[in-house]
């Protein structure tokens, strides 16, 4: 099993970026890739670990020392069909995701663990490379599944129960799929093309894609469950946390996810209709939340050419320097500095908005305060920022009720997302399951995946009494 000494001789090494003067002109991807031979270094430094906790930290069970070993070893295609075993859209994680797997390797104690995501993301689009061949069915069942929703965990569904044989239709109320992954995650961390060669993919297995379609709005959803022998609900958690303060009413406030689409449009030709166009061109802006979504904003606003950007953050700052009390499973809680953090951000911790003020209706300026940490105002801390763009980047709260779930009247878990069950993801109604962030919350793009998987495995043993696909 692969180079046993491997981490003792070969120091970590990870891609690099373009020079932030260069890569802010564009929307494209920015990430090096290492040469063949580093990325196979790389994945000689993999220990063969009597217990790999790299598979812990995996929401979608990836077999890492495997085709490490198999890298390692200059075998791509086995360890593309190893990779491809576990994971639909690897080179979508091999960008996006961001990477538990490391933070649970072993070699992290040290904090320097296999770079997992960047041999990932190359045994991914070296097999691409060659082409991504259909896996088509030996035999059709005759059985027709609907699934609401072509984010990542609808694609995965609808792909795993295609090649289980079932008739599958994917239903995406915008113009093209792929969820989040068109519309919420910029083309400068992850460029459209490759949705659509699963796209492309999916179609050749005989997936039928129907756009242009909101179920519960303009396509009634017992319509579905009456034409479809089971539905799948995956629709994404979809509303937004808000900020209700004095003064949020006024215009230049808006959520991430009407600021994020509105770029990937443009980016991909994509007409806008009658919106609002949401530009931080020639403006200062201030991006409440210091998640992913707040970082994707700050990258995008520096691309339209934003005077300045601020970046706040309710959480106070964690710890910067390294801290082996912070390894897996509190890996969260370290400091995390994104590519468009290094770009011309200024961020700030422990930071609360009290009140917008503006002019004429438009806002100028957030009302600020420190907070303790009981995330209490700080007395005497108060400041003042100006802005003329405010973007709130502070999740999601739950998927969106109107329209096609209280049409089903489907049940609900505490959180106000779908309640269905982690075996079965059968919902409250008859042949209706559900997926991904409608059923678990905002998550990752890594357990979206894996949520359709092992939905899709319920829904074949639903339909057919027995099951071979994979959970």
């Amino acid at each position: 099993m692969g180079k046993i000494t491997g981490f003792l001789e070969i120091e970590r090494e990870d891609r690099a970026y373009a020079p932030v003067a260069e890569r802010i002109k564009h929307y494209r991807e920015f990430v090096e890739p290492l040469s063949e031979k580093e990325t196979r270094d790389q994945a000689a430094r993999c220990m063969d670990c009597g217990i790999p906790y790299c598979h812990n930290g995996c929401p979608v069970n990836n077999q890492i020392p495997d085709w490490n070993d198999l890298v390692y070893r200059g075998d791509w295609d086995e360890a593309a069909r190893n990779l491809h075993s576990t994971n639909n859209f690897p080179e979508v994680t091999g960008r996006v995701c961001p990477a538990p797997c490391e933070a649970s390797c072993t070699l992290n104690i040290e904090d320097t663990p296999v770079t997992i995501k960047t041999i990932e993301c190359e045994i991914a689009d070296r097999a691409i490379a060659q082409g991504l061949k259909p896996e088509v069915p030996a035999h059709k069942t005759g059985k027709k599944v609907a699934v609401v929703g072509s984010g990542p965990a609808g694609m995965a569904c609808a792909q795993q129960l295609a090649r289980a044989g079932h008739d599958v239709h994917v239903y995406e109320r915008w113009a093209k799929a792929g969820g989040l992954m068109r519309y919420g995650i910029p083309d400068f961390k992850m460029e459209k093309t490759h949705v659509d060669r699963r796209v492309m993919q999916m179609q050749a297995e005989g997936v039928t894609f129907h756009y242009g379609v909101h179920v519960g709005v303009d396509l009634p959803v017992e319509k579905l469950t009456a034409e479809y022998d089971a539905v799948v609900l995956a629709g994404g958690s979809e509303k937004p946390r808000d900020l209700p303060i004095p003064g949020r009413e006024l215009k230049g406030i808006h959520f991430a996810m009407d600021f994020l689409p509105q770029q990937n449009r443009r980016v991909g030709n994509e007409p806008l209709g009658s919106v609002e166009p949401i530009l931080a061109t020639g403006k200062k802006v201030v991006v409440i939340g210091g998640g992913d979504t707040g970082s994707d904003c700050i990258g995008t606003s520096i691309r339209q050419g934003a005077v300045s950007v601020v970046n706040f953050e309710i959480m106070p700052a964690p710890p910067e320097k390294e801290n082996k009390d912070l390894t897996w499973p509190n890996w969260p809680l370290k400091m995390r500095t994104s590519s468009s953090h290094l770009e011309g951000a200024k961020r700030d911790f422990a930071v609360g908005t009290v009140k917008f003020s503006g002019e004429n209706g438009q806002v100028k300026k957030l009302h600020c305060a420190r907070l303790d940490d009981k995330f209490k105002p700080v007395p005497g801390s108060e400041f003042e920022i100006e802005a003329d763009l405010v973007l709130l980047a502070m999740g999601f709260v739950h998927p969106v009720h109107d329209g096609m779930l209280k049409t089903l009247d489907v049940a609900l878990d505490p959180r106000g997302n779908v309640s269905a069950d982690t075996v079965g993801y059968l919902t409250s109604i008859p042949k209706v399951f559900a997926a991904g962030d409608m059923r678990r919350g905002q998550s990752l793009v890594v357990w979206a995946i894996r949520e359709g998987r092992q939905c899709a495995h319920a829904v074949d043993k639903f339909l057919m009494g027995s099951t071979t696909l994979p959970r």
